[in-house]
């Protein structure tokens, strides 16, 4: 049975997007200084190598910054593009074999990738905290023999082992 034709979607989707899309999820209330959190921040042209990467400047601490500094996809060597469609594939719940094969990558990169995603993940979802009334079910723990306290006690001791090994024997 041959595989169907599957559309490429890597050439579907531009760093472009992909960078005004970062931009708007990580600061949907302008851009903030990841170092001392000051809003007076200037733009300090592109990266060398992506061109849609936004540099910045932070006007308080005079420290550089860009669109992906301080998270998950900061300092890789894939495009972001890519980053974005293993997220999305792994959305699909693809497996990473299934990603690698989509994205034209090595399995170890795809591993390593969906690794990294899923820590960020994890990082950004906030402790669970129990409010309110909470409601328990019973529990009953079988702790020995009912109403022969005698036999509990004697297979407590050391004893027991002694017991049991005679017994498997």
């Amino acid at each position: 049975m041959a595989a169907p034709d599957l559309v490429n979607l890597s050439a579907l989707i531009d760093d472009a997007k992909c960078f005004a899309l970062v931009r708007q999820h990580r600061w949907p209330d302008g851009v903030h200084c990841p170092a001392c959190g000051s809003g007076g921040v200037v733009r300090d042209g592109f990266d060398e190598t992506q061109a849609h990467r936004q540099r910045y400047r932070c006007k308080s601490c005079t420290r550089r910054f860009d669109d992906l500094t301080g998270t998950v996809l900061a300092g890789h060597h894939q495009p972001l593009r890519v980053w974005v469609l293993c997220l999305y594939f792994m959305g699909l719940n693809l497996s990473n074999r299934q990603i690698a094969q989509e994205l034209g990558l090595d399995g170890s990169d795809v591993q390593a990738m969906t690794e990294q995603l899923r820590s960020g993940l994890v990082a950004k979802t906030p402790p669970v905290r129990l409010e309110g009334e909470v409601e328990i079910d019973e529990v009953y723990v079988v702790a020995g023999h009912k109403g022969q306290f005698a036999a509990v006690a004697k297979r407590g001791g050391l004893d027991a082992a002694a017991d049991w090994r005679e017994r498997r024997a």
